[in-house]
Formats: C-alpha cells, sequence, structure tokens
C-alpha cells in the first residue's frame, strides 16, 4: 500500500525529472542559437546581409502560421485595441527588422564573438530604458554589476586598436542593442496582460519584422541567384535554429524560473565564442576570455538583481 509519503516523493521525483530535462532542453536550445552565428557568417559569403535575414524570419513565420491558426491566434488578434496592435507591430519592427538586420549586417565586419558580446549588454540598457519608458529604477547592487560588465567589455576589447570596418559594425550594432533593449520592453507590453499566446505574438511579430526585413533587402540589396549550400543554410536557420527552437524555448520557460532561462541563456556568450573559434577561426585570447567572463557575471548579476 502506497503512503502519502511515497506520493510525494514520486512527485517530487517526477517534478526534478520534467526541470532536469527542461535544463537540458533549453541548452540544446543555446546551442542552436550559438551555431546560427557561424551558419551566418558562411551565408554571408553569398547572401546579401538583410536579405538572409529577412529570407530567414520570413520562412520560418510560414512555417509557424498553420499552429498560429490552429491555436486560432488569428481570431486573438483581430479583437486587439488599437494601441494593442500597435505593440505587436513595434515589436516586429524593433525585435526582427531592426535587431536581426543589425546583427546580420555587423557580422559582415565583427567576429561571431564581438557580436554576442555586444548583444550580452541588452539587459543593461534595458534597465536604463525602464526608467522613463516604464517608470522603473535600477537598484545601486544594478548600477555596481553595470560598471563590472564595462570594465569586462574593456578587458575584451584591450588595446583597442579597432579598424574603421571594425567601427562600423560596432556602430551598426549599437543601433541592434538599442532595438534589442526596446524589443525586450515592447515584448513585456505584448505578454503582460496575457491577451496573446506566446505563439501568436511570435508568428505576428516575426511575420511584421520578415517583411520589412525582405523588402527592404530585394530593394536594396536584390534576390541573387542561390547555391544548394545557401538554402540549405537558409532553411536549417528558418525551421530548426528559429521555428522549432523558439517553440521549444518558450515549453521550458513553462517549467523553469526567469533566473534560471537567463543563466542559461547566457551560456551562449561562451559558446559563441568557442564555436566561432572551432569553426571560423576566429582568435580566442587569454584577455578575450577574462573580458566575456567580466561580462558574463556582470550581466547574471544584474539580472539577479533586478528580480529582486
Amino acid at each position: 500500500m502506497r503512503t502519502r509519503a511515497d506520493t510525494t516523493e514520486t512527485a517530487g521525483g517526477l517534478s526534478g525529472s520534467k526541470r532536469t530535462r527542461a535544463v537540458f532542453e533549453a541548452l540544446f536550445v543555446t546551442v542552436l542559437w550559438s551555431s546560427s552565428y557561424v551558419l551566418i557568417k558562411v551565408g554571408l559569403e553569398e547572401i546579401p546581409a538583410v536579405t538572409f535575414a529577412g529570407l530567414r524570419y520570413g520562412v520560418a513565420t510560414v512555417v509557424l502560421v498553420p499552429l498560429f491558426l490552429r491555436e486560432g491566434g488569428h481570431r486573438s488578434v483581430r479583437r486587439l485595441e488599437r494601441r494593442e496592435l500597435a505593440v505587436l507591430l513595434a515589436l516586429g519592427l524593433f525585435m526582427y527588422a531592426i535587431t536581426q538586420g543589425a546583427q546580420f549586417l555587423a557580422l559582415q565586419y565583427l567576429r561571431a564573438a564581438t557580436v554576442s558580446l555586444l548583444l550580452t549588454f541588452t539587459p543593461a540598457v534595458v534597465a536604463l530604458c525602464s526608467v522613463p519608458l516604464l517608470g522603473e529604477r535600477a537598484s545601486r547592487r544594478q548600477w555596481l554589476w553595470m560598471v563590472v560588465l564595462f570594465v569586462g567589455v574593456g578587458v575584451y576589447f584591450y588595446p583597442f586598436d579597432l579598424g574603421v570596418l571594425a567601427l562600423v559594425g560596432l556602430g551598426i550594432m549599437a543601433v541592434g542593442l538599442l532595438s534589442n533593449a526596446l524589443a525586450s520592453i515592447f515584448g513585456r507590453y505584448a505578454n503582460r496582460d496575457g491577451t496573446l499566446s506566446a505563439l501568436a505574438v511570435t508568428t505576428v511579430s516575426m511575420g511584421v519584422g520578415s517583411a520589412l526585413l525582405l523588402g527592404t533587402g530585394i530593394a536594396v540589396q536584390g534576390l541573387p541567384s542561390l547555391s544548394l549550400r545557401s538554402w540549405a543554410i537558409v532553411l536549417w536557420l528558418a525551421v530548426v535554429n528559429t521555428a522549432f527552437a523558439f517553440t521549444l524555448w518558450n515549453r521550458t520557460l513553462q517549467t523553469l524560473t526567469a533566473t534560471e532561462s537567463s543563466v542559461i541563456n547566457n551560456t551562449m556568450l561562451v559558446q559563441v565564442a568557442l564555436l566561432g573559434w572551432i569553426f571560423l577561426g576566429e582568435s580566442l585570447t587569454l584577455t578575450d576570455g577574462l573580458g566575456m567572463a567580466a561580462v558574463l557575471v556582470g550581466v547574471l548579476l544584474i539580472q539577479v538583481a533586478g528580480r529582486r
């Protein structure tokens, strides 16, 4: 005969097993996302950057649309008020059109590890932008860890012998970083009241952003004749690293805490650096490692301090 203690122990074991599975699934997603940097760098040899980004997220949107319709997302979108719809459109503009467009463009000029490092700054920029936009205030601890973060970036770029092309890439990523921070804030607005599911928010915002990217890319850069390898990269990025990965990540968020997800997501900084070193031949010095470690610690502590 099973006692209550036996039942509790079994439930605890199932819960622990579910959490462990969610951790490994989230780590798997970060590996997929980290590999995107390598695939994008390779694809940029043949595909214009903005057009490339538009193709990736456009195909991913097409993959998500059947799930979106089956869930009834189109009906919930029609019920949105103008302000809510405007927030959703703004999310597509900032999260995909500007942020991803800037990321693809910057990868033409910067190492994959550098682009990943700069995107890691997003929580710090969000904390700063939240003051005027959301009426939130960064705590003293968050300001302290921001100093650690900036010191880490200084160590990473030391001795600051940057060329013109690198400066161009950094300028592009500065725009992308600000846009990514604004996307995080608009994402809060879009998901805060629970009017739309995560799938609906993703599908609509990604559809808007990819349409802007692809339209701009074709108008400015044109649509080249792609090789079989390039199409394979586009399809893999769209279907596996975007549609599948985002769906799996959203599932892990049902089990993991926000802090756990942040810690796992930030491992991408190290993953991208290692993958760039292995597959792209990008240098990885001791100074680079120390700088990235300081940035990683600073970002994690900013996020933890912000949730207290």
